[in-house]
């Protein structure tokens, strides 16, 4: 399969969120507030490790997972910031078994009915089953924890 087919492979999921487009861009982005939404929703809290440089051409890595043996790793560059509307990076991932990809993942932030809606688009997908498997647990798991984090972060202390 040639780099055009894989980019052909993609999905687009949107989650309606409870916060402005520049808090949830900021939970998205910003390392201490990803530390929090990462382990969440985890009864047993694992290994979260992250570091944002946030600027084109900057980079965010993360490493997490239930013990150091068994660490799931990604790297994005950031390829276009525009906050709180726009963010675009190129993001290389591998898992514990030492299986990995490269894909383009571009997220939108827009207001919407008193909250934002958050789109994602990632393409490059080696294979469908993969895609499959980003649409139905990569990205629902991920946008829960962030929508626990911004419901947590919006109550009153």
């Amino acid at each position: 399969m040639t780099r055009n087919d894989t980019e052909t492979i993609q999905l687009r999921t949107t989650r309606v969120l409870p916060a402005t487009p520049e808090e949830v861009f900021d939970a998205y982005t910003d390392a201490e507030k990803q530390k929090i939404w990462f382990s969440i929703l985890d009864e047993e809290p694992g290994i979260v490790e992250i570091e944002v440089d946030l600027r084109v051409g900057g980079r965010q890595t993360a490493a997490w997972g239930p013990d150091a043996d068994n660490l799931f790793r990604e790297t994005q560059t950031f390829v276009e910031i525009d906050r709180p509307h726009r963010l675009v990076t190129e993001s290389t991932g591998s898992a514990p078994d030492g299986m990995s990809m490269t894909t383009t993942v571009e997220v939108t932030f827009e207001e919407h009915e008193g909250g934002t809606l958050l789109t994602v688009v990632q393409s490059g997908f080696p294979a469908p089953e993969v895609r499959d498997f980003f649409v139905k647990e990569v990205w629902p798991g991920a946008l829960d924890r962030i929508e626990a984090y911004l419901r947590r972060a919006g109550q009153p202390s």
